[in-house]
């Protein structure tokens, strides 16, 4: 495959069986042969796309000491300020040339849940900041949700399978600011080739050259979305309990050229993970003679904090 597949949301939602059989279709197919697709009709308006963005550059834009505030200890990176260069991909020793906050999930009705999960970083300086990203938050996991019961109906399950491990799951927004390249980066890239961990990760801020996808030639392909497009791709997660029927792709965010050296990128994945209590087994219907069972059991919360260990993010 060389180019990235795209589909539109509406053609589920549509209330027509045939529109959304193709649907079906065509994003289990995109995610069996290369794990990502671009989509159209998610749930995020252009207003609401425009202020998030406002809100992310005014609070990248703050004194590095007032950044510092929001930088919790002892949570692993989960919620707040993650500064420059303190996360690394898998197997690399260099820091990533990025800096990045984390939202988290605005717990429904489980206290237990909420006691599990790290509050909510309040940036004091920005009103708008934490209510224009829970709204964001939000719409990126109503989008997810149908996206999700797509691949339910893909791999032979019930539609909502997938709904109760996802309602008050441990889903994260967040916005990243690669800053301007002031040196020679050495081995350093924006984001250094890796998997993601989660079930699937919807990305805003995609357009222009910079997210590479690697196929399964190995070739490293330019992935750019539409103005009005999410890609949206594969986690660990998803693969792991679909024995790698539909694929968790490797990519990256490449350096610009050097004459682009002097400019911000910005972009913002909302990561879509699961209550930890999930369990990951691999799901019957993608073992067979061909495909046999590749992974052995573990909950998503055990999976999560395995592979933050390997981040960097948790100290053992």
């Amino acid at each position: 495959m060389k180019t990235i597949p795209s589909v539109n949301l509406n053609d589920f939602t549509s209330g027509n069986p045939e529109r959304k059989q193709q649907f079906v279709d065509a994003i289990g197919k995109a995610y069996e042969d290369i794990g990502f697709v671009a989509l159209k009709g998610h749930f995020l308006d252009d207003l609401l796309v425009d202020k998030l963005y406002a809100e992310v550059k005014n609070f990248f834009a703050l004194p590095l000491e007032t950044k510092r505030k929001y930088e919790i200890e002892g949570i692993g990176g989960q919620r707040g300020y993650i500064s420059f260069g303190k996360e690394s991909a898998k197997g690399k020793k260099e820091g990533d040339l990025k800096e990045f906050w984390h939202f988290g999930q605005y717990v429904e009705n489980n206290p237990k849940l909420e006691a599990e999960y790290p509050q909510n970083v309040i940036v004091e300086e920005l009103p708008e900041f934490n209510k224009v990203g829970k709204e964001a938050y939000k719409m990126l996991e109503k989008t997810a949700k149908y996206v999700l019961r797509a691949l339910a109906l893909h791999l032979n399950l019930e539609e909502t399978y997938f709904d109760n491990y996802i309602q008050n799951g441990n889903s994260i927004l967040r916005p990243i600011h690669y800053p301007p390249i002031l040196e020679e980066p050495k081995n350093a890239v924006r984001a250094a080739a890796h998997g993601d961990i989660n079930l699937i990760t919807l990305l805003m801020g995609a357009q222009g050259r910079g997210l590479q996808v690697q196929n399964h030639e190995g070739e490293w392909l330019d992935a750019i979305a539409e103005p009005d497009e999410l890609m949206i791709n594969v986690g660990d997660m998803l693969s792991r309990h679909t024995n790698n029927k539909l694929k968790s792709t490797i990519h990256r965010v490449i350096n610009p050229p050097r004459e682009l050296w002097g400019t911000s990128r910005y972009s913002i994945p909302f990561f879509m993970h699961p209550v930890s209590d999930m369990k990951l087994d691999v799901l019957e219907s993608c073992v067979d003679a061909d495909n046999p069972k590749q992974f052995e059991p573990i909950t998503a919360g055990a999976f999560l904090n395995e592979r933050l260990v390997e981040l960097g993010l948790i100290k053992k």
